[in-house]
């Protein structure tokens, strides 16, 4: 029950009355105690979330069919910061302000050969690509043998057909400084949940 100062007099408090009001006003303030917690709280896991998705950790969301079957539109994947990549990884990289994923087939100073039935040769080795569904030239505008810059990598979509990649001159080879990262694990829809090869 709340008390009106302004009509009640201090003789007429009884003593479970002054009780019930003091409860009530130390309830009140535990209240404000643990919300202001709760909220500080979010805000440090949220900032802390934040920093480790950009700078650690990015999570990226699949637009297009270039990386199908491997990759597909839609899929939400985690990536994963480093300076380390290997023939057959899938790396992310800016271009022309947005973020293109592709798989890396050839490494800094490889001379990179594709037939026209879309055969690919790294060094004079034939490459093993279990991950594509169906080889093709696709769209190529570069002389072969090709090779890789110092500091460069080689990247194809999966989807050989339709992807545009370091095949055609305007997207070329990736610098080292343009990967944003190794892609290593779909996370969403969840029937796709597993690591990337």
């Amino acid at each position: 029950m709340k008390l009106n100062k302004s009509k009640v007099s201090l003789e007429d408090i009884t003593t479970d009355q002054l009780k019930a009001e003091l409860n009530r006003e130390k309830y009140k303030s535990r209240y404000f105690k643990i919300l202001r917690s709760t909220i500080s709280a979010l805000i440090v896991t949220a900032a802390a979330a934040a920093l480790v998705a950009t700078l650690i950790l990015p999570v990226l969301q699949i637009y297009g069919s270039s990386m199908t079957p491997t990759l597909h539109e839609g899929d939400i994947v985690l990536s994963v910061k480093t300076t380390k990549f290997d023939y057959g990884d899938i790396c992310c990289f800016y271009y022309a302000n947005k973020i293109l994923v592709k798989r890396i087939v050839g490494r800094p100073l490889d001379t990179v050969e594709i037939d026209n039935d879309g055969n690919v040769y790294i060094n004079g080795q034939f490459l093993e690509e279990q991950y594509i569904s169906q080889k093709a030239l696709g769209e190529c505008n570069i002389e072969f043998p090709y090779q890789v810059p110092e500091g460069m990598y080689f990247v194809l979509g999966d989807h050989r057909d339709t992807s545009l990649d370091s095949r055609v001159a305007e997207i070329g080879c990736v610098s080292q400084d343009e990967i944003v990262g190794k892609i290593v694990f779909t996370v969403w829809p969840l029937k796709r949940f597993s690591f990337v090869k």
